[in-house]
C-alpha cells in the first residue's frame, strides 16, 4: 500500500478503516457464536457474516477505485 497524495488520501483512509473494520469481524468468533443457544448471543452470527461480505466488497471497490486514480495507469483495465 502506498502513502496517500492528494486526492488519493480520502480512498487510503477509508481503506484502513475498512481494513479495520474486517479484522474486527474476522475476530468475532463467528462459530463460536452460532454454537450458543440464542439466548446467549450478544449479535445475530448471520448478520455479522452479512456486514463481513459487504466490507470486503467495500474493500475491493475502494482497491479498484485506487488503482483507477494511480497516476500513469489511466486507459488501462484492471482484471
Amino acid at each position: 500500500m502506498s502513502a496517500p497524495s492528494g486526492e488519493n488520501e480520502f480512498l487510503y483512509e477509508l481503506k484502513i478503516e475498512v481494513e479495520e473494520e474486517v479484522i474486527l469481524v474476522g475476530e468475532s468468533h463467528l462459530e463460536e457464536a452460532a454454537d450458543l443457544p440464542i439466548t446467549d448471543w450478544l449479535f445475530d452470527p448471520t448478520d455479522a457474516e452479512r456486514e463481513e461480505i459487504g466490507l470486503r466488497g467495500l474493500l475491493d471497490a475502494v482497491e479498484a477505485l485506487e488503482g483507477d486514480s494511480r497516476p500513469g495507469e489511466h486507459g488501462t483495465a484492471n482484471a
